[in-house]
């Protein structure tokens, strides 16, 4: 029994320690030492495990207590930091070619609920109903009360054809919203939509942050100025994010050389940065408006962050989501892996996102009519005004 017991003791802390050095093998670690773990802390730990493994009504394996271990622990820190099986695992990577089958939602955990972040364009959650800010209190029939997020994406997800039911709360609506969201396979494209507006306005829509966001985004603009655009409307409405670098890389197509992108600040000294831009040819556009809501987070924010510190446009809409944390995913041996936040962003200015999001320049509330996009239209007649004001200048 005791050898058990130690065996499992041994095999947590040598993944944490793996985990660790996996992200610096510079920095000295805390709890390289299994023997510099308090005795205390210790002993309780080999206890509760002697006395599962002794007098549980079943016979458990140890592989079963390891994985609940290390999900418990992961789950204690924040929404945003988790345990993967090895399936949960083989799926994020899936996410990261920008395709995979479900329905289609960014969500997180907040106060114990899941919370939708922004559906993704075209998404079946999208054309099902589903908005940003949506509150998921039950995924067929299970309540999601202090679900992990983990367990309700794998609970959203499934085979291509079947459905979800949704049990949503939303502001201003009672009761709840009983919807049935269909799964398939979701496709994420960087660029949605550009073009041309009245009184040649370019609007390109950003729908998410991906390997090509900033390549896609330079094709997009010199597309509409070839056509003659007159001042830019970005779109980072319910864009929940994506890659850190590609918010750098997109924030750098609009900021000359030198200028701070974005810092990261962690308790590993590796994971404290600060990113400068490093841009050859940066576009000069104004004027230019940069649309943010609810559902614009993480690499959105950073790039709201440097309009609005750099005074390079103007933001407009409502206040951000507010998830200015970085995560740090790392494979483990078996299989598995381990998503742990290790670091926070913050602007150009040093002001922190997480849990506080980015209030606009203008602030304007969505409508209420969904034929009428009240935002856009108020972005319009803003660069409209700008555009007037701007002095008249002549080539001599």
């Amino acid at each position: 029994m005791k050898k058990t017991v130690w065996i499992l003791f041994f095999a947590l802390l040598f993944i944490g320690v793996s985990f660790l050095q996996f992200i610096s093998k510079e920095v000295p670690l805390q709890w390289e030492n299994p023997a510099l773990i308090p005795k205390a802390e210790r002993m309780r730990f080999l206890k509760a495990v002697s006395l599962i493994e002794s007098n549980y009504v079943d016979e458990i394996k140890t592989s079963k207590l390891v994985t609940g271990a290390l999900t418990g622990m992961l789950k204690s820190l924040d929404p945003y930091s988790y345990f993967l099986d090895a399936d949960a695992y083989q799926e994020l990577k899936m996410d990261a070619n920008g395709q995979f089958g479900g329905l289609g939602l960014e969500v997180s955990v907040k106060g114990g609920f899941l919370h939708v972040i922004a559906p993704l364009d075209d998404s079946p959650a999208e054309q099902a109903g589903v908005k940003a800010g949506d509150m998921i209190i039950k995924i067929d029939e299970v309540p999601t009360r202090d679900m992990t997020l983990n367990d309700a994406v794998k609970k959203m997800r499934g085979a291509p054809g079947s459905a979800v039911k949704l049990s949503l709360m939303r502001e201003g609506a009672n009761p709840l919203i009983e919807l049935s969201v269909p799964r398939r396979i979701v496709t994420i494209k960087s660029i949605k939509e550009t073009k041309l507006l009245e009184d040649q306005i370019g609007y390109i829509r950003l729908s998410a942050f991906q390997d090509k966001s900033a390549e896609d985004l330079r094709a997009a603009i010199l597309k509409l100025q070839s056509e003659g655009m007159s001042g830019l409307i970005l779109d980072l409405r319910n864009n929940a994010g994506g890659l850190l670098s590609s918010a750098v890389s997109v924030a750098e197509e609009f900021m000359p050389p030198g200028k701070v992108i974005v810092s990261t600040k962690g308790r590993n000294p590796k994971k404290s940065q600060t990113f400068v831009s490093q841009a050859q040819s940066p576009f000069r556009i104004f004027p230019w408006v940069v649309l943010v809501n609810k559902g614009s987070a993480s690499s959105s924010e950073i790039v709201a962050g440097v309009v609005q510190d750099h005074r390079l446009g103007f933001l407009l809409g409502t206040k951000t989501f507010g998830k200015g944390s970085i995560q740090t995913l790392v494979p483990l041996p078996d299989g598995t892996a381990i998503r742990l936040t290790t670091s926070k962003y913050y602007t150009p200015n040093g002001r922190l996102i997480h849990d506080v999001g980015i209030l606009p320049d203008i602030v304007v509330e969505e409508g209420k009519d969904p034929s009428q996009d009240v935002q856009l239209n108020r972005a319009v007649e803003l660069i409209r005004e700008l555009k007037s004001k701007a002095p008249e200048t002549k080539a001599a």
